[in-house]
């Protein structure tokens, strides 16, 4: 046996009320942290600045999803003018992604706080957008220096959301499984993490305030995150990308849409990691039961209702064929077209 296994240089702090260690942990980055969050969050982020006192040097609250370059500009004349030298970023995706963004334009340490389920404050891949294009890459100066999981932060996050940011996450696993460049940590993370997810998220789809399953979701997409840190992704990722920088779909809900789809055209190339997944499913065809998980949840599956334009179908899969990258099976215009038809409508996964 062999492999490459390069564990990231991050601290994690996790467990019910470790919130009210973050000013030890900034402590450890920085003196003058701009704190980041979404409009919607903006209470919360202004809460978390008056917890830190001095060491809070003021409030981004700007973060949107696919960060779109104007606003990363804004949030680094802000950063500037503050003397900022480190991050706090509260939230979800939109929020971590904007710390990624100051991170390289400026350099600033992060001190990461995530809210839902989507894992990627633990991932290297940065995405910017701009005149409609997502770009994305990979660089390790992105990494928070710390990321503090509090699953009592994810009790008030809405049950749509929650069910969509887990869901997503579950696709970083998945992707995981057959990853080009995988090895046999970032598979047993990636196994466990669906494992995790496929048994919190129905439970708190009946019971919002279960502690318990909320610390299993929270457990389930620091795995995830984990694992789309160490390897690369393939055709599910990269058409969510697509239709997310060409169309300004909703980040996980999309992903929620497209991945069943994804995994039934991949499934014939890799039975080995569908074995595994479907073992993390609870037994079965893991494209159909990941569409029955997500159905059953209350989950949109039609991504013509997210947003997407039929005529995007075509555009979308020339897309999909025009920059090559490493996926277990061919990727095809006519192959990808289907694909997306099937999930432009929301009907349950074939086998492409």
């Amino acid at each position: 046996m062999q492999f490459i296994f390069e564990p990231h240089p991050y601290r994690v702090i996790f467990g019910a009320g470790t919130l009210g260690r973050v000013n030890e942990e900034l402590n450890r980055i920085g003196t003058r942290a701009l704190v980041l969050s979404t409009p919607e969050q903006k209470a919360d982020a202004a809460a978390l600045a008056d917890g830190l006192g001095p060491m809070a040097a003021g409030l981004f609250t700007d973060a949107v999803m696919h960060v779109p370059v104007p606003t990363v500009d804004a949030a680094v004349a802000r950063a500037v003018e503050l003397k900022a030298d480190c991050v706090v970023a509260l939230g979800g995706g939109s929020t971590i992604g904007l710390a990624k963004a100051l991170a390289l334009r400026l350099e600033l340490p992060t001190l990461a706080i995530p809210t839902t389920y989507a894992g990627s404050e633990v991932t290297p891949i940065w995405g910017l957008t701009e005149n409609g294009v997502k770009t994305t890459g990979r660089d390790r100066r992105v990494l928070p220096k710390a990321v503090i999981y509090d699953p009592e932060l994810t009790l008030t996050l809405p049950v749509g959301m929650s069910i969509a940011s887990g869901l997503n996450a579950i696709a970083h696993s998945m992707e995981g499984l057959y990853a080009f460049d995988g090895n046999p940590i970032v598979t047993l993370m990636a196994e466990d993490s669906i494992r995790a997810l496929a048994a919190s998220l129905p439970v708190i789809h009946k019971d919002p305030t279960n502690a318990a399953a909320r610390a299993e979701a929270l457990y389930g997409c620091w795995l995830a995150g984990s694992v789309l840190g160490a390897a690369s992704v393939a055709l599910h990722h990269k058409l969510c990308h697509t239709l997310g920088g060409s169309f300004d779909m909703p980040h996980a809900q999309t992903h929620t849409a497209v991945l069943p789809h994804a995994i039934a055209y991949n499934a014939p190339a890799v039975p080995e990691a569908m074995e595994r997944a479907s073992r993390a499913l609870g037994g079965g065809d893991p494209a159909t039961r990941l569409y029955e998980l997500a159905a059953g949840l209350g989950a949109e599956m039609s991504l013509a209702k997210l947003g997407m334009p039929r005529e995007g179908v075509a555009i979308a899969a020339k897309l999909a064929v025009s920059n090559p990258y490493p996926n277990p099976r061919p990727i095809t215009e006519e192959g990808i077209t289907h694909l997306l038809e099937h999930a432009l409508d929301g009907l349950p996964p074939v086998a492409c």
